[in-house]
């Protein structure tokens, strides 16, 4: 007994001090933080969901979607690619036998077998990207050599990782992506894809609805339960076009004769939030070079 009150005074000291440091402290940052500038860009992010992304999320949250699903790229680094854009007036062979004249450098000894393989089987397609490294004095070099040749190329940032290869993002995801979401559904297991990137992936609503309805109607071998709930089966009226909603369902997931499927509110909020992910511009804490559409 005559231990009690320092007990529990040393309880209550550890039970504070992890509260502060797992509650308090990460209250006060989200709090704090601000709109993050897109890199090389005066533009903002992230932009504000629309209305129905808003109350989009909550119906993603009603739902328990974040049971299967995770919202949070994972990146294990970055990698530097060197790309020719511009062979002028060579020809690939010469650029090919230009790149051969490279291996004799001993800086460039490790990536003789890469490079000979990157140009091998070449038909002159541009862009190509013909050097990967970590090394930037590498990159350096090889785009002064290259350029001094009369070609052009350029380097570019990429992200790495299993989660980037699998297609589910172009970086990892970070703080300022989740700012206006209240709230954040990072997910904790994969039993589905990760949808951080869903948004650049699969942006068509009416293509999310679908897949809201019948999974396997879009993808043949979704595990996804359906969420009929989320849709109106009516019969339609004799003569009457169909209504601008209705899903637009084939062969087996095609309604009954005489019926259609009618997207409930809740339903096209959700589309509308799914189609809202869209990680997909350099930040300062996760760069890369994004991809420019040639004209």
């Amino acid at each position: 007994m005559k231990n009690g009150l320092p007990i529990f005074l040393a309880a209550a000291v550890a039970l504070g001090a992890s509260w502060c440091g797992l509650v308090l402290a990460p209250t006060l940052q989200l709090g704090g933080a601000k709109l993050t500038t897109v890199l090389q860009s005066t533009d903002t992010w992230p932009p504000q969901r629309t209305g129905a992304a808003t109350l989009g999320l909550q119906i993603y949250r009603a739902n328990g979607c974040a049971a299967c699903h995770t919202e949070q790229v994972r990146q294990d680094g970055v990698a530097l690619e060197v790309s020719l854009t511009s062979l002028g007036t060579a020809k690939p062979e010469d650029f090919k036998a230009f790149v051969a004249s490279l291996f004799v450098l001993p800086e460039l000894q490790p990536f003789t077998n890469a490079l000979a393989a990157n140009v091998k089987d070449w038909n002159g397609a541009l862009p190509k990207t013909f050097l990967t490294t970590g090394d930037k004095e590498i990159a350096d070099e090889m785009i002064q050599r290259v350029n001094a040749a009369g070609v052009k190329s350029e380097i570019r940032i990429v992200a790495t990782g299993v989660d980037l290869a699998r297609g589910w993002g172009v970086r990892r995801s970070v703080a300022a992506d989740f700012l206006y979401d209240n709230p954040v559904q990072l997910g904790s297991l994969r039993a589905g894809p990760d949808l951080a990137n869903l948004g650049v992936r699969a942006p068509d609503a009416n293509w999310q609805l679908a897949h809201l309805f019948a999974p396997k109607s879009v993808t043949p071998n979704s595990t996804m339960p359906s969420f009929r709930y989320l849709f109106t089966v009516k019969k339609k009226a004799d003569g009457a076009a169909p209504s601008p909603d209705a899903l637009n369902l084939k062969g087996e997931f095609a309604p009954a004769a005489g019926f259609e499927i009618i997207p409930t509110i809740e339903a096209k909020e959700l589309a509308a939030y799914l189609v809202s992910l869209r990680a997909n511009v350099p930040l300062y804490e996760a760069p890369f070079t994004p991809v420019v559409a040639k004209p």
